[in-house]
């Protein structure tokens, strides 16, 4: 794989993980259901990933801009910005494997009012939503390694312009006949006599 192509990996992987972070934050990770004494009605509670996990959407959001920040670095700050990544990736993994198993009533207690005596918890953990936030923070963390590994010897973000010094070093071309009359009749135009200079030049 060429360094433009690793490069191009690291910060679709770093932007994918750190979209999919956001994304699963904002869903529905638990609904719990506390059943009150009569006459009391039950209580129903849904809880996102951003009230279970905080980490998650932070996490997101420190990817997303390491993944802009790859590209504009180079050398030791895209290194620095790898072992980031790869860190970020980590704790959204770990955030989305401890909300697997989390205990649903420890989860909503004193946010439904699940203190009430004689009540019960039941919980429903949709399961899909924190496995995809593991699986942002696996990528996270590969794309992050990546850079650290590989990241020194990626090109730049302006390293495509560097090719101006060598347009710039190109000889001019010999002024041809049409050119040096363009040259007399600009002169003239400016009143000066376009002949001077020619004896001594010949």
């Amino acid at each position: 794989m060429s360094d433009r192509r690793e490069l191009a990996a690291a910060v679709v992987g770093l932007a994918a993980a750190g979209g999919l972070a956001l994304s699963t934050g904002g869903q529905t990770w638990l609904t719990a259901t506390v059943t009150r004494p009569q006459p009391l009605p039950p209580v129903t509670e849904q809880l996102t990933g951003s009230a279970l996990a905080p980490l998650v959407p932070a996490g997101g959001l420190v990817l997303l801009a390491a993944a802009v920040a790859l590209v504009a670095v180079r050398g030791a700050g895209r290194v620095l910005v790898g072992l980031l990544a790869a860190v970020a990736g980590g704790v959204l993994g770990w955030s989305g494997l401890r909300a697997l198993g989390t205990d649903g009533a420890a989860a909503v207690a004193g946010v439904v009012g699940s203190g009430t005596p004689g009540s019960t918890v039941t919980t429903a953990v949709s399961a899909a939503w924190p496995v995809l936030a593991l699986v942002a923070g696996l990528l996270a963390v590969a794309a992050g390694l990546l850079t650290v590994l590989r990241g020194r010897t990626w090109p730049g973000m302006g390293r495509r312009y560097e090719r101006s010094t060598a347009v710039a070093a190109t000889p001019a071309r010999r002024p041809t006949d049409e050119d040096r009359a363009l040259d007399a009749w600009r002169a003239l135009d400016r009143g000066e006599d376009p002949t001077e200079g020619t004896v001594e030049q010949r």
